[in-house]
């Protein structure tokens, strides 16, 4: 039992003396040598709070053996700072090489920063439960302003760690939002050119349309070129809107669940569905699950406004499908949502294929005249979904084709495998 030993002028001497981090302290080596023997121990605690408070599997939070072994590292450095805060702490201990990798880890595993420092403050105080209850079993004289002195560089050694990897974290950080920048930066260039291009060709149309002697059939002609104009433009700004979406806090994002997601694209396509004679089917079993709306929704949109501009006209039947399935978590990967979308349209020629998600690349536009369009959408598509950790693709086999993309599922509640249909009503086809 640690027994406190201090005289009354002795306790008001020491506290008229500035606390140094640096005096000598008998209580610092034995609680130095109670963290090097139980590391693994609070490593693992250390593990299993985490997972209590971030939807991972546990092989995510430390995805490589290397990475859990050296874990103890950070507990080691702690203990060596506990007993002797004179030796200097730079990037080259391997301890702070420890803890920027694992700031560099969770960027790329997503963390927030909130998640971030709740993932010290987890540690935190873990150890100074440690060391309230190792106190209770020593058996060494030391005065409170000593105890108090071990605590406060158990604290400064914690800072020192987190400090470490937040900095990685936030280095990785600034590198996204600057590419991120640039991609905005690109993207706005090429949508003023569009967005000029298209009130160009409108205002054109318009002006032939107040000749006084130009044809019925012209000018039916100029109409459909305004109207297809003026949609072209209605699609790149509601993507533009949605992305502005995307931008902000995650927790701040409107989250639905994945079949009222579909209902309200269906809605909102329902007239040119009815336009291009396609009937527009949601598989009742469509996952249950919450998702990202803006991200959702953007996708969907342009996978089921080219499914619909493309369809076949001299197939009797033509339609489009959305379904879906959650892929359950394995080792190393997050469960995840698939969407798709199926249809039997003009396909796409193979030679095309791969370059579908390119900038620009419209792949029918060499057999379709009546189809306007920007090329932007399945990019947009891509680029969505792969800053939420996600992908995007297109399948294609005996006349169907198949756009899907993919989300990780986050939530805890979330089913790994639907089972049954949702309680939702079906979608009726448009």
């Amino acid at each position: 039992m640690l027994a406190p030993t201090y005289s009354t002028a002795g306790a008001r001497t020491s506290s008229l003396r500035a606390m140094e981090l640096t005096d000598p302290c008998p209580l610092a080596n034995v609680l130095a040598e109670r963290l090097r023997e139980d590391q693994d121990r609070l490593t693992h605690r250390w593990l299993d709070r985490i997972r209590q408070r971030v939807d991972l599997h546990p092989n995510r939070i430390f995805p490589t053996d290397e990475l859990l072994d050296h874990v103890p590292l950070l507990i080691m450095g702690i203990a060596a700072y506990v007993e002797d805060p004179t030796q200097p702490v730079s990037a080259d201990v391997p301890v702070i090489a420890k803890a920027m990798e694992l700031g560099a880890l969770r960027h790329a595993q997503g963390f927030d920063e909130y998640e971030l420092l709740k993932e010290y403050e987890i540690f935190g105080g873990i150890l100074y439960s440690f060391l309230a209850n190792t106190v209770e079993d020593i058996d060494q004289p030391c005065t409170r302003r000593e105890l108090i002195l071990c605590a406060h560089r158990l604290y400064q050694a914690i800072a020192l760690i987190q400090q470490a990897t937040t900095t990685q974290y936030l280095a990785h950080m600034k590198e996204r939002v600057r590419e991120r920048e640039e991609r905005l930066r690109a993207f706005n260039r090429t949508l003023t050119h569009e967005l000029r291009n298209r009130i160009g060709a409108t205002m054109g149309a318009g002006q032939l349309l107040q000749m006084p002697e130009i044809a019925a059939t012209e000018s039916e002609r100029l109409v459909g070129v305004i109207v297809r104009n003026m949609e072209s433009m209605r699609v790149a700004l509601d993507n533009m809107l949605e992305l502005t979406r995307l931008a902000g806090d995650s927790r701040q994002q409107r989250h639905v669940h994945l079949p009222n997601a579909a209902a309200e694209v269906v809605r909102q396509l329902r007239e040119l569905a009815r336009s291009r004679g396609v009937s527009v089917r949601v598989d009742e079993r469509l996952p249950d699950v919450e998702v990202n709306a803006a991200a959702v929704e953007l996708c969907l949109v342009n996978y089921l406004s080219n499914a619909l501009k493309y369809a076949d006209e001299r197939k009797g039947e033509r339609w489009v499908e959305i379904s879906g399935r959650v892929e359950p978590a394995s080792d190393g990967d997050p469960a995840f949502v698939v969407v798709e979308v199926r249809d039997n349209g003009i396909g796409v020629p193979a030679e095309h294929r791969t370059r579908l998600f390119e900038r620009f690349f419209r792949a029918g536009a060499d057999s379709t005249t009546d189809v306007e369009g920007t090329g932007l959408g399945l990019s947009i598509v891509r680029e969505t979904v792969q800053a939420l950790r996600g992908r995007a693709w297109a399948e294609f086999a005996d006349d169907v084709s198949v756009f899907a993309f993919s989300l990780p599922v986050r939530r805890a509640t979330d089913p790994t495998a639907p089972d049954s249909p949702p309680d939702s009503a079906p979608v009726p086809a448009a």
